[in-house]
């Protein structure tokens, strides 16, 4: 039930103590502002981060070509390890591989035309699986797939950027583009979640790039994703698909130079781990903070009830309950903490919404932002904190004996 009177008794009491009251309060919204800011900033980096992996399925292994370091069976350090179709036709029959593709890179002339539009692109040459693991999506038309690579078929999807620079609003799919002067039909247009990299670049199907371009059965970067396979599985794929090829390549699985491989997988799940240690530590120390805050609403909650000892005791001799006392102390603790409390947690969020609004992004800060669950999370242990700084204060008002109280000078 709504008692009028006990609020304007607490009203009353934290007017004639507006100072006190003011640094009390200022103390718990300062922890809250700090909780939220620092809280904000760690989402900042780590979204900055995962823009990185945003661009490429998290669950890839990248099979790069190297140079030998190590002399291994008569053969000397310094050679080039060349990928062909062999290894990628080997790698594909690791267990645990999801999607897989090879990689060829063109860098001769890379000049795209249309009509009398020309532009310069990356042109790369891939296997239809490509798609999946740099996580493009198809806005026209199609990506590559399989009958594209068995018939060698000069048709090429390309990215959005390409699509804008050529072809000035017209539909491309259908259309033919010269790729270092050979024509290319267009069979898609794609976007990239990740930016700008992967929607400046057309692909064109592995075997057509090797048999237009002479390249033999050269393969570049081998590339797949692992499913749900985990951190260690992924770790044992890589030293398997390493071994295999320093078998067929004759040199060294112990030479790191010869054959990297990046494991998204083992790097995500790295900085994930490092961004909740970072999170941990920012809510102790700004818990620790609000600590400190409740602490002061303790204590300037126990000299409360000293000035108001006499007060306590009338109440008592007239007949008020212990009950009607602690409630008396702890509405009024819960009031100055949740209001406070409530304060900063405001200041803190729109402070950074305008960061958020004005901030540029870039690839170690992003976005800092913190959801509903942390905002309502923080508001709720304001309130649990706003009574515990109270209680113990209530229990003492509550324990004062009238006769006692009635001597207080």
């Amino acid at each position: 039930m709504f008692d009028l009177d006990k609020w304007q008794e607490i009203y009353s009491t934290i007017n004639k103590n507006k100072l006190r009251t003011f640094l009390t309060g200022f103390s718990v919204a300062w922890g809250i502002f700090m909780l939220i800011i620092l809280l904000g900033s760690g989402y900042g980096l780590e979204n900055g981060v995962q823009k990185e992996f945003k661009g490429d399925a998290e669950n890839t292994l990248w099979v790069n070509q190297g140079t030998t370091s190590i002399s291994y069976k008569g053969y000397k350090p310094g050679r080039f390890i060349e990928f062909g179709n062999k290894d990628y036709e080997q790698i594909k029959k690791v267990e645990d591989v999801e999607y897989i593709s090879g990689n060829l890179r063109i860098w001769q002339n890379t000049t795209l035309s249309y009509k009398n539009e020309y532009g310069a692109f990356d042109i790369f040459c891939t296997h239809p699986d490509y798609g999946e693991v740099e996580k493009l999506i198809p806005v026209k038309g199609r990506f590559l797939n399989q009958l594209d690579i068995i018939e060698c078929r000069k048709v090429t999807a390309i990215g959005n950027l390409v699509e804008k620079a050529l072809f000035k609003g017209e539909d491309p799919i259908g259309k033919y583009i010269h790729v270092t002067g050979i024509p290319f039909k267009v069979i898609g247009v794609f976007e990239d979640p990740g930016g700008d990299r992967d929607v400046s670049r057309i692909y064109i199907p592995l075997s057509t790039g090797q048999m237009v371009f002479n390249r033999l059965n050269e393969v570049g970067t081998i590339a797949m994703t692992v499913g749900n396979a985990s951190v260690d599985r992924s770790i044992e794929m890589a030293e398997e698909i390493r071994k295999d090829l320093a078998q067929r390549h004759h040199f060294d699985p112990a030479d790191q130079r010869a054959v990297f491989v990046w494991n998204n997988v083992e790097n995500y799940m790295k900085f994930m781990t490092l961004f909740a240690n970072i999170r941990l530590f920012i809510w102790v120390i700004g818990i620790g903070t609000i600590i400190a805050g409740i602490v002061g609403v303790s204590n300037i909650m126990m000299i409360v009830v000293k000035e108001r000892t006499k007060e306590i005791g009338i109440r008592k001799s007239m007949g008020a309950t212990p009950g009607s006392i602690i409630s008396l102390i702890m509405m009024e603790s819960i009031l100055i903490t949740s209001f406070a409390g409530y304060l900063g947690l405001v200041l803190g969020v729109g402070l950074l919404e305008i960061v958020s609004k004005n901030l540029p992004d870039t690839d170690y800060f992003s976005k800092p932002e913190v959801n509903i669950n942390v905002a309502l999370g923080a508001t709720l242990i304001l309130i649990i904190a706003g009574a515990i700084a109270g209680f113990v204060p209530a229990r003492k008002a509550a324990a004062v004996r009238p006769v006692v109280a009635l001597r207080d000078e």
